[in-house]
């Protein structure tokens, strides 16, 4: 069957048949398509229809030749398959919000004036809910971006579609974009953490981190930023903002960051870099009278990652209190830091 007769049986490339999700499925279950009649009968399928389906998703990228027996079909992995059967949709979605939004903007300049006082321009901050959508737009934002990505992450902000689109970086700078992240240090300790970042800088992004972050935040071509959080209800929800002076302000506020940032090195082992930043304002904390749980907060980890660091920080301290371990520690690092 060729690509051509598959396309008029299943429909465009941007939809997928009911069909072609089965066998996708029932190809990730059994680890391996090697048999269509088999997985005909499995499926209740006709047998012309799950050949369909299988080409369809080889010409997919879904499904490939096993390269060691070259005698079945094995899936892609399913991180990857889901990106693929989302994408088309949602970059079709986001390609219509932004000609709509262009036309607002042309039709906003050769309106008649309005007597009134100016106000905020219509659309400047748009919120946008749910993880697939603000995966999709985080992608159609990247895809017209042509200068330089600036990305501010507090903790797990942002989820999986900033994952998500942080995996595309590579992309972005092999055409010539600049990337910066600026994480915190806590991003450091996990060993999933040190790999992604790894993976970052090997695809040539500039990482550095700080203590803490307030929000989450991708500034776009400093023309256009994307601030990422949750809801009241711990959903996903991002505002697109593109008013210039806040959008100004947050690629400014990342520079001011960037200059104090401990730069990430890979390979290095634990905090690196940033373990005396780190212990400094753990110290300074405890000096200020803040108990654990408060000092936790703060710093954005979890009160027994923080009770470590200040058994270890105070290991060696003679203190007859709390307070006083803590000027101590403050001052001593304080001294060697400068």
């Amino acid at each position: 069957m060729t690509s051509a007769s598959v396309r008029t049986r299943f429909g465009p490339p941007s939809e997928l048949d009911e069909r072609v999700i089965g066998v996708y499925c029932h190809t990730v279950q059994q680890g391996g398509l090697r048999s269509v009649r088999s997985a005909a009968e499995a499926l209740g399928m006709d047998v012309g229809d799950v050949a369909g389906a299988a080409a369809r998703l080889v010409e997919l990228g879904l499904l490939r030749t096993d390269p060691f027996t070259e005698d079945r079909l094995v899936p892609v992995a399913p991180r990857q398959a889901s990106a693929v059967l989302t994408s088309t949709v949602e970059r079709e979605i986001f390609a219509r919000r932004d000609l709509i939004d262009r036309l607002r903007d042309r039709l906003d300049r050769i309106a008649v004036p309005d007597p009134r006082p100016a106000e905020l321009p219509v659309g400047s901050v748009d919120r946008i809910s749910g993880p697939a959508e603000i995966r999709g737009l985080l992608k159609l934002t990247a895809d017209l971006c042509r200068e330089e990505v600036l990305v501010l992450r507090a903790g797990q902000d942002g989820g999986d579609a900033l994952d998500d689109f942080l995996s595309l970086a590579g992309g972005l700078v092999r055409r010539g974009t600049a990337v910066r992240v600026l994480g915190t240090h806590l991003s450091r300790a996990g060993f999933a953490d040190r790999a992604r970042t790894a993976r970052l800088v090997e695809d040539g992004v500039a990482v550095r981190t700080v203590t803490r972050l307030s929000r989450t935040a991708v500034v776009f071509d400093r023309a256009l930023a994307l601030v990422l959080g949750d809801d009241e209800d711990g959903e996903p929800v991002a505002w697109r903002v593109r008013e210039d002076h806040v959008v100004r302000f947050l690629a400014d506020l990342m520079d001011q960051l960037w200059d104090g940032a401990a730069p990430w090195t890979p390979g290095e082992a634990g905090y690196g870099e940033a373990a005396h930043d780190l212990r400094y304002d753990i110290a300074r904390l405890m000096a200020e009278g803040h108990t654990d749980d408060v000092v936790a907060r703060k710093l954005g980890m979890s009160v027994r990652t923080c009770r470590r660091h200040i058994a270890a920080l105070l290991r060696s301290l003679d203190a007859s209190s709390r307070f006083q371990a803590g000027v101590q520690a403050a001052r001593r690092l304080m001294i060697e830091g400068a």
